[in-house]
């Protein structure tokens, strides 16, 4: 699959990580203003009114708006996700967000959940440029595994 050199960025935060993620985004905004932005609600909102910048919002994540995000990025509409979560606030959206991190790696896209990887990814020369992201073939391998079982239930019966 193919990333052209705009790319579209998921920018997420949990509650007490939305000002680091805005202070990211503040010292990035010259890189970032070069690509389409996307962002759950309250943290799509908050980039806005403190950079400027202009974001497409889905909901809150815990209304939804991770699986929104999630549900882009399998349609190849998304394909960088930044999400600086909180490891240390238990939340009730937890499986949510296991299943977003779970689909931007089934789809390769590359992801930073800390400040310090967020740099380091949109400092690489590769960020700017066009790149060819490997998808593993997963639809192959789910008929291979169907297969197998019903073969395995034919011997059986």
């Amino acid at each position: 699959m193919k990333m052209e050199g705009k790319k579209k960025i998921a920018l997420i935060a949990h509650d007490r990580r939305k000002k680091d993620l805005i202070e990211w985004v503040q010292f990035n905004k010259g890189t970032l203003s070069k690509h389409e932005l996307y962002a759950t609600g309250t943290t799509g909102t908050l980039i806005e009114q403190k950079t400027g910048l202009k974001v497409r919002k889905f909901k809150s994540g815990p209304l939804g708006g991770d699986q929104e995000i999630g549900a882009k990025i399998s349609e190849g509409e998304i394909d960088v996700l930044i999400f600086f979560w909180d490891p240390l606030e238990p939340l009730a959206h937890d499986v949510d967000i296991k299943a977003l991190i779970r689909i931007a790696t089934v789809y390769n896209i590359p992801v930073a959940i800390t400040r310090s990887t967020a740099d380091f990814l949109i400092s690489s020369p590769l960020f700017e440029k066009e790149y060819e992201r490997i998808q593993p073939d997963y639809e192959s391998e789910l008929k291979d595994r169907i297969l197998k079982i019903v073969q395995q239930n034919s011997e059986q019966n």
